[in-house]
C-alpha cells in the first residue's frame, strides 16, 4: 500500500513518466493515447489515497529541498488542495476520453505534442495543489503557464499566435510583476512563506496591519489565473485552442489553479479572523469583495452579447471565478466555504458546456449560438447535458453549483454586506438569459432558412464526423459520453454536498 507522503510524490512524477511514454509512442496513436490514459488512472488512484487520509485527519507532506533558510521546495495536503487534486487528476481522465474522439474527429495536427503537453501541465497542477508553501506554489504556477501556451497555441495560426501571446504576456507580467514581489515582501515580514492555519499574518499584525491592502491587491491581481477584472484578457483569448484545451483550461487546471491560490493565500497567509473584525486588517478586503462582484456582473452583461460559443462560455467563466475570489474577500467562515465548494462545482458545470460544444463543433461545424436553432432536434443528448451544466453554473437545484451560492449568500449576510446578495441574484438572472437561451432555441426554434440540414461528414464537405441514429446525428462516442457523465456528476454532487462541507470544515476552523 502507498503511503499519503509517497503519493504526493509519485503524483508530480508519474504525469512525467506518461509524457515520456506519449513521446516514445508517436507512431503509434493507439499505445500513446493508451499511455495517457493509464496515466491518468495511476494519478486519480494517487489523488485518491491523499483525499483519504486528509479526510481521516492526516496531513501528509514530502520536503524536497530548503534552497535557502525558510524558503524550502516542499508539498503538504491539507483538505482545500486535496480537493483540487482530486478534481483536476479525474477529470483529467474525462478530458483526456473527450480528447481522443475530438483530436481524432477533427483530424487534428501535432497530437503527440498536445498530450504531452497535457501531461506537464497536470503534473504542475499537482505541484499547485500540494505546495506547502507560497515559494513552492510560484514554482509550479509558472510551470503550469508555460507547459500551457503550446495547448493554447496548437492550431499555429495567426490567431492561434496572437491568442498565445496575450495568454503569456498577462499570465507571466501579472506573476512576475505582483505575485512575485508580494511573496518577498510576505518573506521580509515574516521570514516564512508556510502555509499556516489561521494565517502567518496574525502572529506580525502590527507590521502588516498598515499595508494589508496593498499586499491584499498584489496577491488578488498577482494570480492572474483567477481572471479577476481587469487581468482577464488572457482567458476569452486562449478560446482560439481546441476544445479539449479549453475544457483543460477552465475546467481541470489552470483556472482552477488561480481561485484555488486566491482562497488558499487568504484562509493561510492572511488568516480569516485577521481580515475580519476582529483582526488587524479589518475592512482591507472589501475593495476586492466589490472589484469581484463587479466581475461577477460585467463578465457576464459581456456575455450575453457573444455569438460565439466558446467566447460566450469564456465570459461565463471569468463570472464564476470570481464567485471563488469574492468567497475569500468577505472573510467569513461561509464565504470561504462558499468559494471552496465553488470550485468543484464550476469545475463539473462547465466542463461539461465545453465539452457541449466541442461535441456540436465536430459533429455539425457549428460555433455560434446564432446557429443552434433546432439543433436540439439532431443532438438531443449532447444538448440535455448542456441544459444539466447551465443549470449547475446558474445554481438552479438540484445542481451542485447551487450549493456554492446557498454558502455565498450566508456568508455576505455574515459579513454584513447585503447588496452581496443582490448581486447574486442578479448574477442567477443573467446566466438564466446568456446559457439557457441556448437549448431552448435549441430545442423549440425552428432552424434558421437555408440552415435546415445539420452540416455532417458527407454533407457540404465540412468534414463533420458523428453517429447517425436516424434523424439524430450526435458527436463520435468519445466525445458524446463525458459531458454526459460530467452532467451526471454535477447532479450527484448535489446529494453529495454535506460530505463535501465536512471534508472542508477544517478549512474554516471546524472538525
Amino acid at each position: 500500500m502507498i503511503s499519503p507522503g509517497l503519493a504526493i510524490v509519485l503524483s508530480l512524477w508519474v504525469p512525467i513518466l506518461g509524457c515520456v511514454a506519449v513521446w516514445l509512442f508517436d507512431k503509434q496513436p493507439n499505445l500513446r493515447e493508451a499511455a495517457t490514459l493509464i496515466t491518468g488512472a495511476v494519478l486519480l488512484f494517487l489523488t485518491i489515497t491523499v483525499f483519504m487520509a486528509v479526510g481521516a485527519g492526516e496531513r501528509p507532506g514530502y520536503l524536497l529541498i530548503e534552497v535557502i533558510d525558510g524558503l524550502p521546495i516542499s508539498f503538504q495536503a491539507e483538505p482545500l488542495g486535496a480537493l483540487f487534486a482530486v478534481i483536476a487528476s479525474g477529470l483529467w481522465v474525462v478530458n483526456s476520453v473527450y480528447s481522443i474522439g475530438y483530436m481524432r474527429g477533427s483530424n487534428e495536427k501535432h497530437q503527440t505534442r498536445f498530450y504531452m503537453s497535457f501531461a506537464v501541465a497536470i503534473s504542475a497542477a499537482m505541484g499547485v495543489a500540494f505546495a506547502a508553501n507560497l515559494f513552492t506554489l510560484f514554482i509550479f504556477y509558472e510551470v503550469l503557464t508555460l507547459s500551457t501556451f503550446p495547448l493554447v497555441t496548437h492550431k499555429g495560426d495567426a490567431n492561434a499566435r496572437r491568442g498565445g501571446r496575450i495568454y503569456l504576456g498577462v499570465l507571466m507580467a501579472t506573476s512576475i510583476g505582483l505575485l512575485l514581489p508580494a511573496i518577498v515582501w510576505t518573506y521580509a515580514i515574516t521570514g516564512t512563506t508556510e502555509f499556516t492555519v489561521g494565517g502567518i499574518f496574525a502572529q506580525h499584525s502590527d507590521a502588516v496591519a498598515p499595508i494589508t491592502g496593498v499586499l491584499l491587491g498584489l496577491y488578488a491581481f498577482g494570480i492572474g489565473k483567477a481572471a479577476l477584472m481587469p487581468a482577464h484578457p488572457w482567458l476569452p483569448n486562449a478560446m482560439v485552442a481546441p476544445t479539449p484545451v479549453s475544457a483543460f483550461l477552465h475546467a481541470v487546471a489552470v483556472v482552477k489553479a488561480g481561485v484555488f491560490s486566491i482562497l488558499k493565500v487568504v484562509v493561510y497567509i492572511f488568516g480569516i479572523d485577521f481580515l475580519s473584525g476582529s483582526g488587524g486588517g479589518a475592512g482591507a478586503s472589501v475593495p476586492f469583495m466589490w472589484i469581484a462582484a463587479i466581475s461577477i456582473l460585467l463578465a457576464s452583461s459581456i456575455a450575453m452579447h457573444k455569438d460565439n460559443l466558446k467566447a460566450r462560455l469564456a465570459y461565463s467563466t471569468v463570472s464564476q471565478l470570481s464567485y471563488v475570489t469574492l468567497g475569500a474577500m468577505l472573510a467569513t467562515q461561509m464565504g470561504v466555504m462558499g468559494g471552496a465548494m465553488q470550485i468543484a462545482a464550476h469545475a463539473l458545470g462547465k466542463m461539461t458546456l465545453f465539452m457541449c460544444a466541442g461535441a456540436i463543433y465536430i459533429a455539425h461545424h457549428k460555433t455560434l449560438v446564432s446557429e443552434m436553432r433546432g439543433m436540439g432536434r439532431i443532438m438531443p443528448f449532447t444538448f440535455g447535458a448542456f441544459i444539466l451544466g447551465a443549470m449547475s453554473i446558474i445554481g438552479l437545484p438540484p445542481l451542485a453549483g447551487s450549493w456554492p451560492k446557498f454558502f455565498l449568500m450566508l456568508g455576505s449576510a455574515d459579513a454584513g454586506q447585503l447588496a452581496i446578495i443582490a448581486v447574486l441574484m442578479i448574477s442567477s438572472i443573467l446566466n438564466v438569459i446568456y446559457l439557457l437561451s441556448i437549448p431552448v432555441q435549441a430545442f423549440y426554434l425552428n432552424p434558421a432558412e437555408g440552415d435546415a440540414k445539420p452540416q455532417g461528414a458527407n454533407e457540404g464537405g465540412n468534414g463533420g464526423t458523428g453517429i447517425q441514429w436516424g434523424a439524430l446525428k450526435e458527436a463520435p462516442i468519445l466525445c458524446l459520453l463525458p459531458p454526459l457523465f460530467t452532467a451526471t456528476g454535477a447532479f450527484i454532487l448535489f446529494f453529495f454536498s454535506g460530505a463535501l462541507y465536512n471534508y472542508l470544515k477544517p478549512l474554516i476552523g471546524g472538525g
